[in-house]
């Protein structure tokens, strides 16, 4: 694949995210439709996590995705099902957040 690491590892990222929220929509793998995004959507996020780690160092990606991951999904879950964030989360995120932005842009370690 000819896509650069960083937007096959955003595949990845954006799948899983849609994923996981679509598993929150299946109700226990009870509703169908759900059910189905879920298992495309994670099959698709491991499918180019697996591609972007023939690039990206295995501890540089895994931050990037758990860490974007987190943030995203917890976005969306208070946008889409209403959960309630109080300031320690935010807090947390933010901390998420600059993580992710201090290992992409100052660390060396996802240098090829």
């Amino acid at each position: 694949m000819n896509l650069p690491p960083a937007i096959i590892l955003t595949i990845a990222i954006v799948a899983e995210v849609i994923a996981t929220t679509a598993l929150k929509q299946s109700a226990g793998f009870t509703r169908p439709l759900p059910l189905v995004v879920t298992a495309i959507g994670y099959a698709v996020a491991f499918y180019f996590l697996a591609i972007a780690l023939e690039k990206i160092p295995t501890g540089v990606a895994y931050a990037i995705w758990s860490g974007v991951g987190i943030v995203l999904i917890t976005a969306l879950a208070w946008l889409v099902h209403g959960q309630k964030l109080d300031m320690p989360a935010f807090a947390g995120i933010g901390l998420i957040m600059a993580g992710v932005l201090v290992l992409n842009l100052f660390s060396k370690a996802g240098a090829n």
